[in-house]
C-alpha cells in the first residue's frame, strides 16, 4: 500500500493522540450496546485523519471519548503522552483544557459576545493574562479571516463566519489535538470546502493532530489519511 509523504515524514514522531484498544459499552434495554469496539487509532503531529462512516456508526463516540469528556469502558486514551484514563474528573477537565481544541458541528457562540470575546474569555478561564489573550486572539482571527469581523457578534456573522470563530476558538489554548465534529454540516458547497481548507491549513501550520468527522467524502483528499466506523469498529486509516 502506498504512504502518502506526511506519514513518511512523521513516521518516528509521537502521536498526540493514542487510542488503544479502546471499547465503550452502554447498557440498552436488558442488552448491553457496544459503541465502540476495541479501537486503535494513533495521530501524528501534522497529520489530518478523515473519520467516516454510518449514522449510529461509533463517530461521535470515538471523538467524545478520544475529548476525553467520556471515560470508555476499557482501553486507553493518551493525549500528548498523558493516559487519561488515571486521571480524576479535575484532571480530564485541565487536560482537555491544555491540550485538547473541539470544534463542534455547531459553534454555540455566545450570543451576547462579539467574534474576539468569544476566544478571549477561554484564555481567561485558562488564567492567561488580558493584553496577551486580545493579541492573541487578534492573530487568530486573522488566520482566518476574520480580522475585519472581531467586534461583530454571532448574529452580524454568515454561518462560515460562525464556523471559522468556532475554529479560531479551539485553537487559543495551543491544543495539540484537534477533534472536529461534521464542521460543514449546514454549510453550502463552496463554504464547506474553504473550511475544510483552513482545518488542512492550521493543521498543517500548528502541527496539531487533527481527526475530522465528515459525511461528505467530496472534502476527504484535503487530508491525510480516511478511516470508516461501522458497528463501533474502526478500520485501520488508509492514506488519502
Amino acid at each position: 500500500m502506498p504512504v502518502s509523504p506526511a506519514f513518511t515524514a512523521s513516521a518516528s514522531l509521537p502521536a498526540p493522540l493514542h487510542l488503544r484498544g479502546v471499547t465503550l459499552e452502554y447498557p440498552d434495554g436488558d442488552g448491553i450496546l457496544k459503541a465502540l469496539d476495541d479501537v486503535v487509532l494513533a495521530v501524528k503531529p501534522g497529520q489530518m485523519v478523515s473519520l467516516v462512516g454510518p449514522s449510529g456508526s461509533g463517530k461521535s463516540s470515538l471523538l467524545a471519548v478520544a475529548a476525553t469528556l467520556v471515560r470508555p469502558t476499557s482501553g486507553r486514551v493518551s493525549i500528548d503522552g498523558t493516559d487519561a484514563g488515571g486521571l480524576d474528573e479535575v484532571e480530564r477537565a485541565a487536560l482537555r483544557r491544555e491540550k485538547v481544541g473541539i470544534v463542534f458541528q455547531q459553534p454555540n457562540l455566545l450570543a451576547s459576545l462579539t467574534a474576539a470575546e468569544q476566544l478571549v474569555i477561554g484564555d481567561h478561564l485558562r488564567g492567561k493574562p488580558l493584553r496577551a489573550a486580545r493579541s492573541k486572539a487578534a492573530e487568530l482571527l486573522e488566520l482566518v479571516g476574520l480580522a475585519s469581523a472581531a467586534r461583530k457578534r454571532p448574529h452580524q456573522l454568515s454561518g462560515g463566519q460562525r464556523q471559522r470563530v468556532n475554529i479560531a476558538r479551539a485553537l487559543m489554548g495551543d491544543p495539540r489535538v484537534l477533534l472536529v465534529d461534521e464542521p460543514t454540516a449546514a454549510l453550502d458547497h463552496e463554504r464547506s470546502a474553504s473550511i475544510v481548507r483552513l482545518l488542512r491549513q492550521v493543521t498543517d501550520e500548528f502541527r496539531v493532530a487533527t481527526v475530522m468527522v465528515t459525511h461528505d467524502t467530496a472534502f476527504v483528499p484535503l487530508t491525510d489519511a480516511v478511516a470508516t466506523m461501522r458497528d463501533g469498529r474502526l478500520a485501520a486509516p488508509t492514506p488519502c
